[in-house]
This record gives structure tokens, C-alpha cells and sequence, in this order.
């Protein structure tokens, strides 16, 4: 074994001992581990996948760590696991694993062939999705996003917070209830949504600066060296992204990018795929068979600010906030159109229509929704009546 890979584990090993609070993922991720794990991570950039690695690093006994954006065994994956599990390791992680070529390739290797369970992560659902089919069915992909409000409450303040069910905001009364137990939380909602959803965050770090970094990696090198865009059209995605954080929510296709940016509707439908597996943006489609499949374009919390003052884009934070908790914790949204086909800012989860908005929010446009369908409106800051709730509470969902 290299003598660098070694020393390189042991840091690690010590570093998992700083963090004694653990993402509510973590549990989930030790549950798989008890049975033949091929378990992988995806996330964005400084959403604390490196911490729960060493974490697990630390709790683990027979675990070993490799980074591979920082060094890349000279026997390659399979063979160093060939040999770890030689020594008795019982456990491999693997941090950003996109970074080395051909992965998947050397993972369905060693879970063909070896008998050691495996633990890798990415910044990029865009090398996960490459994996072979063969592989793909075995490995349980988790991901693994920002906070939520009641993680980030947890993280900051801790405060912890019951878990709550869509049923809760729908409900009236088991609202009243649960917004008894929780208000302090929305006090912490607009350090939330000015970036307080980053883990990297913590500790009142100035988070735009840091964004700004994690964007630039993301659309210069990421998407760049993974073969995705060419220099030119990594220029063309950046100048796509400012004119969507600059933007109103309601006016952003494919079709107005293309229009805007000069670039074909091909292109602008592949950069927003793209970055949308890169998490920087959130695509929502609209609810019906009969409608054009345009998607409304959102982006991933805190990114709007780099574009645009809190209160300039308050309203689109909202959607952002709203979209990613709901998506995040496998809840299906769509947004729906009209008869004609124009946009609205509803967005339907089930059977339940949602409105977002600010205090003065009113009802209007919910003309024409069914009487099959709930309809609650979301504010902030929040209010209880027959369809107002708290916007917050989206942020204190648990998983479907």
C-alpha cells in the first residue's frame, strides 16, 4: 500500500472526529451498511459529503478513505480494494469518485469480484448517471442536498424540531399544532434562504463569495473535464445562469434563453440538463398531457443572489425554496399552465394546488382549480387560516 494512501486515511480518519453532529442522512446510510452495501452519494459541492464519509471513516472499524480529486491510487480502484480487502478492510470509501476516468468501469469490478462493501460520492448526478445499467440496479443512490430549515436549525441553533408530513401543512388544524411547536424556527427562515441552507455556512460565513467559487468550478472545470461542454460553451452556460438568476420566474423556456443568449433551443435544453444534474438549477414540468412540456426553470438555493439583492428576488427565492424541499424529499411537483397554455406560479403536489407568496397573498389565483384539489397558500412570514400556512413548513418536511 502506498505509503502517501496511508497517511492520507489517517488524517482523514482524525478529521471525522471534529464533526460531532452528523447530517440526518447519516443514519439512513449506517442501516444500509448492515447488508451488502454499494451504496453511492450524490450532492453538491459543500453539501457535507466529505465530512459523512470520514465520519463513517472514524465510527467504522475496517474502513479505509480514498479522495480521489486529491490523489489517485497508481494501481487504480480495483486493485487497491483488491488489496485493502486482502488486509481485512471491510469497507471502502471513495470521495468524488467522478474524478477518476472510467469509474464505473472499476466499481461493477469490485462488486463482482470482491466481497468489500463500497461507499463513493459525487458532486455531479452526471457521472452517476453514466454508470452501467448492470451497475446502476445494484448501487442504492442516496443524495445528498443541502440543509433543510430544520436541519440547518439543528446545525446552527440546535434546535431540534419534530419532522413533519405533507398531511401537516394540509390539515388545518394539525398546522395550528405543529406551528405551535415550531415557530421559533421561522425566525431562522430568512438567514436560511439568504444561504444558511449551505453546510459550508455555518459559523456566519460569507456564503456568496464561496457560491460564486463553487460555480465557477462547477461550470469551468466540472462539466468541462467531465466532456459535457466545450470552453465555448461553458462561456455560453455561465452568461445562461446570470440570465435566469436575473430574470422573473415566470419568463424563462427554452425558447426565451434561446431567443436572449442566441444559442439553439438544443443548446439551451442541454445546459439547463446540465446544470440541473450539476444542482445548480431545478426544472419543473407542467401538470397535464395536453400542454407543450416547456419546464419552468428554477434555481438551487442560495444561487439567485449572486444576480440579484434578497429583496429584488424574494418572490423567486420563495418558488427556489419551495420546489427544492418538495423535490428534495420525493414529493412530485409540477406547475400548472392554463387552458391556453400560458404559465401561472401554482404548483401542484398530489392533489393539493400551492400558491407562494408574501403576507398580502390572496386566493385569486386559484379561479378555475377544481374542487377535487386542496388549495393552501404559502407565506412568508407565515400565517394559520382555512388556506394560509406558514412557507417555512416546507422546510421541515421529512421523506415520502
Amino acid at each position: 500500500m502506498e505509503a502517501e494512501l496511508l497517511e492520507l486515511n489517517a488524517r482523514a480518519k482524525e478529521d471525522g472526529k471534529l464533526y460531532a453532529k452528523k447530517r440526518f442522512i447519516f443514519a439512513e446510510i449506517e442501516r444500509l451498511l448492515k447488508g451488502r452495501a454499494f451504496i453511492a452519494i450524490a450532492g453538491p459541492r459543500g453539501a457535507g459529503k466529505t465530512v459523512a464519509l470520514r465520519q463513517l471513516l472514524e465510527k467504522t472499524e475496517s474502513s479505509f478513505y480514498l479522495s480521489l480529486d486529491a490523489r489517485i491510487p497508481e494501481k487504480g480502484i480495483f486493485e487497491t480494494a483488491k488489496e485493502l480487502e486482502e488486509k481485512g478492510i471491510n469497507l471502502l470509501l471513495l470521495d468524488e469518485v467522478h474524478a477518476y476516468p472510467d469509474f464505473g468501469r472499476e466499481l461493477k469490478k469490485i462488486y463482482d469480484f470482491l466481497k468489500i462493501k463500497v461507499v463513493f460520492t459525487s458532486s455531479s448526478a452526471i457521472g452517476l448517471s453514466e454508470l452501467s445499467a448492470d451497475l446502476s440496479r445494484r448501487a442504492i443512490l442516496l443524495r445528498l442536498p443541502p440543509f433543510s430549515l430544520r436541519e440547518y436549525a439543528y446545525f446552527e441553533k440546535n434546535e431540534e424540531f419534530p419532522q413533519l408530513e405533507l398531511e401537516g401543512i394540509i390539515d388545518e388544524q394539525k398546522a395550528r399544532e405543529y406551528y405551535g411547536k415550531t415557530i421559533r424556527a421561522e425566525a431562522l427562515f430568512e438567514r436560511y434562504l439568504k444561504g444558511g441552507n449551505c453546510p459550508f455556512a455555518l459559523g456566519n460565513v460569507e456564503v456568496l463569495p464561496l457560491l460564486r467559487n463553487t460555480l465557477d468550478k462547477i461550470i469551468g472545470s466540472d462539466l468541462t473535464l467531465a466532456g459535457k461542454l466545450s470552453p465555448q460553451e461553458a462561456l455560453e452556460a455561465k452568461k445562461m445562469v446570470s440570465f435566469i438568476g436575473k430574470a422573473r420566474v415566470d419568463g424563462i423556456s427554452y425558447s426565451s434563453l434561446s431567443k436572449n443568449l442566441g444559442i439553439t433551443i438544443y443548446k439551451a435544453e442541454k445546459y439547463v440538463r446540465l446544470l440541473e444534474w450539476a444542482f445548480v438549477l431545478k426544472r419543473v414540468m407542467p401538470k397535464g398531457t395536453n400542454v407543450l412540456r416547456e419546464p419552468k426553470v428554477l434555481m438551487a438555493l442560495p444561487y439567485r443572489l449572486l444576480y440579484a439583492d434578497y429583496g429584488e428576488c424574494i418572490g423567486a427565492l420563495r418558488e427556489d425554496f419551495f420546489a427544492e424541499m418538495m423535490g428534495g424529499h420525493g414529493y412530485p411537483i409540477n406547475y400548472l399552465k392554463s387552458t391556453r397554455g400560458a404559465k401561472t406560479p401554482d404548483y401542484i403536489v398530489g392533489k393539493t394546488v400551492f400558491e407562494i407568496g408574501g403576507a398580502s397573498k390572496g386566493a385569486s389565483q386559484f379561479r378555475g382549480i377544481g374542487e377535487k384539489y386542496e388549495k393552501i397558500i404559502l407565506t412568508q412570514p407565515g400565517a394559520i387560516g382555512k388556506m394560509k400556512r406558514p412557507l417555512y413548513f416546507a422546510g421541515m418536511l421529512g421523506g415520502k
